[in-house]
């Protein structure tokens, strides 16, 4: 009996072994095949551009392509999930925006677990936002638009890409900051928010820099602040809300790459280390710059770290607001 649990015991330790090698050695020769990047939302928005952008740097250095896969719905949750159900051999990844840790407390069924079911890659971006209201609004500033506000309580609306976006959490955080009564009106993106802001229907909006900015030079609406620590080079001289009495007021959203669960380290770190070369490039940093945006690129440890300070951030600010989300 005892040489039988012997044996059986060397066989556990053979096969584990066997086990390490193969995996190992699989990761060695990845990537064999094509690599998909699935985007939990529709293209042309910023989750879409920063996964493109970052996608085809990393495939020229890969050797093989990375083929985008737009899977939009349920605030990102129907994307992410394939995501977290996929294999996880290296061939699946994700990218992931500030919805990702607003889903970990904004939606009490969500398919998966947002800690233990994935792979945190790397952060590739942040982009600080930007309120802008229509030209005809009478207020040209932070402290006009507060004043008008709570002179019209409840009268004021604000426009956001959707229930639990960041733009919509960044103004629930101003209302509860500044003691202001703004009714929400959800689109289903930044596109129908902005065209209503522009014809009058919407007073104010949060969002990123980038296509606010295009209608703020266009005269098309006008520039009131900078959820950011500094002003930022893309919103012009435009002041911050800081500097404007809105003291230590920041946000805004970011992009990362995510992967399911237990992608084996080598090819991770790989890929870590892939999409901070890409973003290191002098002209793709150029290009988010104009847009007002940050380029990252992060450990995959630094990453974890982030998303579940993200997480802890924006539970506090929906618990607070007593956001729902049907």
């Amino acid at each position: 009996m005892k040489c039988l649990v012997r044996a059986l015991g060397a066989l556990v330790v053979i096969s584990t072994c066997a086990g390490n090698a193969s995996a190992q050695s699989s990761a060695q020769s990845w990537p064999t095949r094509p690599i998909r990047m699935v985007v939990p939302y529709t293209p042309g928005g910023y989750t879409d551009m920063m996964a493109r952008l970052v996608s085809e740097k990393m495939a020229a250095a890969l050797g093989q392509s990375i083929v985008i896969e737009n899977k939009p719905g349920a605030n990102a949750a129907i994307g992410t999930d394939v995501v977290a159900k996929a294999a996880p051999d290296g061939y699946t990844f994700g990218t992931v925006i500030a919805a990702h840790a607003v889903n970990a407390t904004l939606k009490a069924n969500l398919p998966y677990n947002t800690e233990k079911d994935f792979t945190y890659v790397s952060l590739m971006s942040v982009a600080p936002l930007i309120l802008i209201a229509t030209p005809s609004l009478p207020a040209k500033d932070m402290k006009e638009l507060i004043a008008l506000a709570k002179a019209k309580p409840g009268q004021l609306n604000f426009a956001s890409s959707g229930v639990g976006s960041a733009a919509h959490l960044t103004m629930e955080m101003l209302k509860s900051r500044e003691g202001i009564n703004l009714q929400h009106v959800p689109y289903k993106g930044t596109a129908g928010a902005l065209q209503d802001l522009v014809g009058g229907q919407i007073n104010v909006m949060f969002d990123i820099i980038g296509p606010l900015m295009e209608q703020v030079r266009a005269g098309n609406a006008k520039a009131l602040g900078v959820a950011a620590k500094e002003r930022v080079p893309a919103a012009g001289d435009m002041p911050t809300l800081n500097e404007q009495g809105v003291k230590d007021f920041a946000s805004g959203t970011w992009a990362g790459i995510v992967a399911p669960a237990g992608v084996p380290k080598e090819i991770v770190e790989r890929v870590a280390a892939e999409a901070k070369k890409a973003l290191a490039d002098p002209d793709l940093k150029k290009k988010l710059e104009q847009q007002g945006i940050v380029a990252m690129g992060t450990t995959p440890d630094e990453f974890r770290k982030f998303v579940g300070e993200e997480v802890a951030r924006w539970k506090q600010v929906i618990t607070a607001a007593d956001v729902k989300i049907d």
